[in-house]
């Protein structure tokens, strides 16, 4: 077991879903996203997009930087 699992409770993954904010996810918007997507697979792919669009966008970044020097 790593440590950092040792130091966090272990959450079951049906409260880690539970856990996604999408109000939190995608500030700035006039309406309740929690409400709009209440489906709780939705939330968690609305997530997953999220994080991944992160991802790339770092790996684009690391792309350019490369290129410029």
């Amino acid at each position: 077991m790593k440590e950092d699992e040792e130091i966090q409770p272990q959450i079951p993954e049906e409260e880690r879903r539970r856990a996604i904010d999408l109000n939190l996810l995608f500030p700035g918007k006039d309406y309740d996203l929690n409400r709009l997507f209440p489906d709780e697979e939705t939330k968690r792919l609305l997530h997953d997009l999220k994080r991944n669009k992160r991802e790339i966008d770092r790996f684009i970044k690391s792309l350019n930087i490369e290129e410029e020097e």
